[in-house]
This record gives C-alpha cells, structure tokens and sequence, in this order.
C-alpha cells in the first residue's frame, strides 16, 4: 500500500503518543488502516504519568511489556496546602491499597513510551506506515484523501486526527475551537534526589499553581512546576545549581538533596474544547480533541481514552457492516467523548480556579472540600475511582487497574 493505491478503513494523522495509539487499536480491530507520521526520535525527557484505564489499554495493546520496566509505579499521591495563606487546606493522602488497587498508575519518560509503540506499530501487518506530514486534507462525499509534504497520496473511509493544537484534521472538518489562555505556565524537569520516593507523588499547591514531585525509575522524580509566567521565567533561567536549590526549597527537602538533569521545558498553560469531536469523516483524538493544564494527570490519559472509544466504535461499525466514516458512527463517538472531557475540563479548571483566588470565601470552600475529601473516606474513595477513569467507563467493562508491580 506504499504506492497510495486504494483506499483504507481508517488513516491515522500525526505520531505522537495518542496517534500512535489510536493507529494501534485501530489496526487490531481488523480495520486496514494507514499511519502518517514521520519516525524520529522523541526529543525531549517529559514524562506522563498513566493512569486507570491506560495501562490496561497499553496491556491489551502489547505494547506495556516492552516499556514497563522503564516505569515507577505510583502508590500514594498527596495534595499539600502551601499556599501560606490565612485559610489553608489539610493535606489529603489518597492510598492506592484503600481502593483494592496495587498502583494507580506508572510514570514514564515519554521517549520510553515512544519506542515501545513505535516497536508494537511496525509489527502490525494491517497498519501502513508513511513516513511522512500530512500537506492536504480533503473531505469528500464518500471518503478522505490526504496528500503527504513528499507527494504521495493516500484516501481512508475515516481520518483520525491526532495532529496537535494545531491541528490540520480540525480545520479540514471545519470544526471550531474555543480557546481560553491562563495567566499560567509549566516548567518541566527531571531531578536526582538522596533520600528514596517510596512510589509517593506529592503536589504542592503554591498561589500560583501547583508544584508535583512524580516518581521516576530509581531515586528520580519529574517535577511540573507551574506558576505565573514572570516567575516561570525566572526559574528556566536559574543555573542547574540554582534551580536545584530552588526545587529542594519547593520540596521542603522530602526527597533529600536535588540534582536538576538536563532538559526543562516551558510552555504557557491554556484550556481548548472544539465545538465538536467529530465531522466530515474525521475524527479528532489528544491534543486535537482537548487541551488542558498539566493538573491532575489527565492530558494524555483523555487522549488514550480517545482512543480506546474511537476503536470500539470503528469495530462496532465494521462488524455491522457499516461505513466508519458514516455520520451515525461519527456521532456515537461525538457523543462517547463528550461528556467525559466536559467532566474533566470542568473539574481541572475549578481546581485551578479555586487554587488561585484570593477571596477568602473561596479558599474556606476548597478548604473545607479538601477536608471532606481528607477525613470521610467514602468521599476519598470516590475521588480516587473517579480520578483514575469515569464510573460510566467501568460499568461499560473497559477494565480495572489492579495489576502487581
């Protein structure tokens, strides 16, 4: 299929974690589906932490043996008050064990998670690999084509865009996006520390943003640090030495003396919702589908979820002998996503929200719903189950998180 003859099921824009997922799943379901993507090398060391359905979706993929030694297993993540205000929240520590679970989930280098679906990608017989950007993409009545930057053509029932913030699938479907920029932005780094993690990932919440310490492989965390962008830009700048000094004082020394690594990385925060997930026989997965704030693990976890519903619902249609492209199965998985990411933007950004207010009303509210969720243990628990995957999703038998380390 290299020579662009025919057509295909499915065709997968953009290589990245969520796309490289999405075209696996789709492969599996039995649908002959192509990869355009180019193959290089992940060129930074951020990490995702992989949370409730994920690994399992990874499992059932074949694709978490070949990473997971290359990941920390996080037990135990505690949200600390360190705003230094007037009115502060009791720590709450959510334990992994409370719910009947090994681990929540796994941190992992995304580079590490790369090569993993890259090898699971190139084993698939029914996946077709460009190696190569899509240039043009265009609608029509009965299928897609897509024209590729080297000048190769191809055409697909059904395109999946998994091609970024600025995603050429979206704008090809005509589907409109709606933006709101926060007055926030993240450094990313990988730190050494002396004293061991434990398998504990701890968030401060500072009156900027918070500040999270998740475990890596080893006594290594990675550290998402947000705050103002001034203040954000003061700390990139710092030396490694300064910067080191700078995160142990975040700290509060838990993890002992620090050791920035090389890489950090600096990005301005925002939240972005289209108007639809959907439209014109192309259906948009990750970053494409939904953008939010590195708070609570939930980006790249959305986006494997994505992709788990865009494969069941192609299988479905497939087996029903329906077009996958169809405006009835592109509306069942408009409708799947929906109210998941609604639920997670909305929840994500009134704890952002809350999180920065300095009106004294707000901050005894979320003081007093973190010491509900802190002290009633019925409420903890539903917070973890309910932070690791939507309750719909499980009672649908998308699978647990209980696995041994």
């Amino acid at each position: 299929m290299n020579d662009g003859s025919g057509i295909y099921d499915v065709a997968v824009i953009g290589g990245g974690p969520a796309g490289l997922v999405t075209a696996i799943a789709l492969a599996e379901t039995g649908a002959r589906t192509a990869l355009v993507a180019r193959r290089q090398p992940y060129a930074d060391n951020r990490t995702t932490a992989l949370l409730g359905d994920s690994v399992d979706l990874l499992e059932r993929l074949e694709v978490w043996p070949r990473c997971r030694d290359q990941a920390a297993a996080l037990r135990v993540m505690r949200l600390v008050d360190d705003t230094g205000r007037l009115i502060r929240a009791p720590e709450v520590r959510f334990s992994c064990d409370e719910i009947g679970l090994d681990v929540f989930g796994y941190n992992i280098e995304n580079r590490a998670l790369i090569e993993a679906l890259e090898q699971r990608a190139a084993g698939l017989a029914g996946l077709t690999r460009y190696d190569d950007e899509a240039a043009t993409i265009s609608p029509e009545d009965a299928d897609v084509a897509v024209r590729t930057r080297d000048g190769m053509s191809l055409a697909a029932r059904l395109v999946v865009g998994a091609d970024g913030r600025q995603s050429l699938c979206r704008q090809a479907a005509g589907i409109e996006v709606s933006r709101r920029g926060l007055n926030q932005a993240a450094l990313t780094f990988n730190i050494g520390h002396s004293r061991p993690h434990r398998n504990i990932s701890t968030e401060f919440h500072t009156p900027q943003g918070p500040c999270v310490f998740v475990p890596l492989p080893g006594d290594r965390s990675s550290v998402v640090w947000v705050a103002a962008p001034r203040e954000a830009e003061r700390l990139i700048a710092l030396s490694d030495q300064e910067l080191s000094e700078a995160a142990e004082r975040q700290s509060h020394s838990i993890l002992g003396r620090v050791a920035v690594e090389a890489g950090r990385h600096l990005f301005p925060l925002g939240i972005e919702q289209p108007r639809q997930f959907a439209r014109a026989r192309i259906a948009l997965v990750g970053e494409a589908a939904h953008v939010l704030p590195p708070i609570g693990a939930q980006g790249l976890n959305l986006g494997l979820r994505d992709a788990a519903d865009i494969a069941d619902i192609v299988r479905g249609a497939m087996r029903s002998g329906e077009d996958p492209g169809a405006p009835q199965v592109l509306e069942r998985y408009d409708s799947a996503r929906r109210s998941d990411v609604a639920s997670r933007t909305f929840a994500i950004d009134l704890a952002n929200r809350s999180l920065l207010s300095d009106l004294l009303p707000i901050q005894s509210l979320r003081a007093a719903g973190m010491h509900l969720i802190g002290s009633v243990g019925a409420i903890r628990r539903l917070a973890m189950r309910e932070g690791l995957a939507p309750s719909w999703r499980r009672s649908r038998g998308h699978g647990n998180t209980s696995r041994p380390d």
